[in-house]
C-alpha cells in the first residue's frame, strides 16, 4: 500500500460474469476529516488503477479530502481468477460508486460536496452512473456537485468502419457467444513505455496491475462500451458542472516512445471534443498542448500546465458551488 494511504473493500458478492466473488477498493489519503465540507472521489481507466499520488496531493492542498476507487476486477481488487477488467455491463460499477459516496460521507461526518473524477474508460462509467443518479433524483442527496473527466473515452477510435452498425452487430454476435474472446491483443510498447520510470517514462506503478502494453481487449467488455458509447452520444445530462481536459492532438502509437511522448496515443481528441456536449449543460472544454493520454502523466512542464487549468476551474468551482451551498443553508434556516 502507498505510505500514508488507507484502503477500504467493498465485498460486492458474486459476479454476474461468473468469475467468483468481486470485491472494489477504496483508498483514502491521509486520516479521515470529519470536518471537510468538500471531497473528491478518482476513478481510472482501462489498464490502470490508482497510483498518482501528484494528482492526490494537488486536491489535498485544495483542501479536497482524497478519495480513488479501484473498481472491481481491477488493480488492488483483481483477485485470482479473475479476468482483469472484465464486465459485460457498466451500470455494474454503480454499486460500489455509491458505496464509496457512502463511506465519503460517513467519514466526514456529514454530506460534502463531492468532485467526481473519471479519466479515459473510467471518465465514459462516471458519465453514465451520473445521468442514472440523476434520474433517480439521488445528485444533490449524494453529495455529487462536480465532474472532472480527463480525457474521456467517449468514440472508439480507429478507422470510420469500426463505428459502423455492421460492426456493432457483428461485436454484439460474438459477445454473446464468446464474451471473452480476445479482439485486440496486447500491443508491444507504446503509450506504456512513455509512463513507467523502467522504460521512458517518469512513474513508478505496479506492472501487474498495469502492463505496458496494456491488458487484452474482449469481446463482452467491448460490448458494453460501445452500448455505453451509444447511450451518451444520444445525450445525457450529469446534472453538474463539468471540466473535461483533453490533449490537443492525438498521435499514431508506435513502439518508439520518443515520437508519443507529447500527444494523445490512446485515443482520437476529435471525438472527444465531437461528444463533448452530450455529457449535460455547464461543460468546459480545455484542450492541453502536448498532453498524453492522461493529461497528468505528460511530460513535466505539459503537465504544469493541465494541473493550472484545472485550479483554473477549480476556482470557479469552488466559488459557485460553496456559495450555492452557503444560499441553501440559509434558506433552510
Amino acid at each position: 500500500m502507498l505510505a500514508g494511504y488507507w484502503q477500504q473493500t467493498f465485498h460486492l458478492g458474486p459476479d454476474p460474469d461468473g468469475e467468483g466473488d468481486l470485491v472494489a477498493t477504496l483508498v483514502r489519503r491521509g486520516e479521515p476529516d470529519h470536518s471537510t465540507a468538500r471531497a473528491v472521489l478518482v476513478v481510472h481507466g482501462y489498464t490502470d488503477y490508482f497510483f498518482h499520488t501528484e494528482v492526490a496531493d494537488h486536491f489535498a492542498e485544495r483542501g479536497f479530502a482524497f478519495y480513488a476507487l479501484d473498481l472491481h476486477k481491477c488493480g488492488r481488487s483483481w483477485r485470482d481468477g479473475q479476468t482483469p477488467h472484465f464486465t459485460t455491463d457498466l451500470a455494474r460499477y454503480d454499486r460500489e460508486l455509491e458505496l464509496a459516496l457512502d463511506v465519503i460521507a460517513d467519514e466526514a461526518g456529514t454530506t460534502p460536496r463531492v468532485l467526481v473524477y473519471g479519466h479515459s474508460a473510467g471518465g465514459l462509467i462516471v458519465t453514465l452512473w451520473l445521468d442514472r443518479l440523476r434520474r433517480r433524483g439521488l445528485t444533490a442527496r449524494k453529495g455529487v456537485a462536480g465532474l472532472v473527466l480527463n480525457s474521456p473515452w467517449l468514440d472508439l477510435q480507429g478507422p470510420a468502419i469500426l463505428r459502423t452498425p455492421p460492426a456493432a452487430v457483428a461485436i454484439a454476435a460474438l459477445s454473446r457467444v464468446r464474451k471473452r474472446a480476445v479482439i485486440r491483443p496486447p500491443t508491444q510498447g507504446g503509450y506504456g513505455t512513455t509512463l513507467h520510470r523502467d522504460y521512458a517514462g517518469e512513474f513508478e506503478y505496479d506492472l501487474r496491475w498495469k502492463p505496458v502494453g496494456g491488458f487484452p481487449v474482449r469481446s463482452g467488455w467491448i460490448h458494453a462500451i460501445r452500448r455505453g458509447q451509444a447511450a451518451l452520444q444520444r445525450g445525457l445530462d450529469v446534472g453538474v458542472p463539468n471540466l473535461i481536459l483533453r490533449s490537443d492532438r492525438s498521435v499514431r502509437e508506435a513502439r518508439d516512445p520518443d515520437l508519443i511522448q507529447r500527444g494523445d496515443a490512446v485515443l482520437d481528441v476529435a471525438q472527444i471534443a465531437r461528444w463533448a456536449g452530450c455529457i449535460g449543460n455547464r461543460t468546459t472544454v480545455v484542450p492541453i498542448v502536448d498532453a498524453k493520454h492522461d493529461v497528468f502523466l505528460s511530460v513535466p512542464e505539459v503537465r504544469r500546465t493541465a494541473f493550472r487549468e484545472l485550479d483554473s476551474w477549480l476556482n470557479w468551482y469552488l466559488t459557485t458551488t460553496e456559495t450555492a451551498g452557503t444560499t441553501t443553508q440559509s434558506e433552510r434556516g
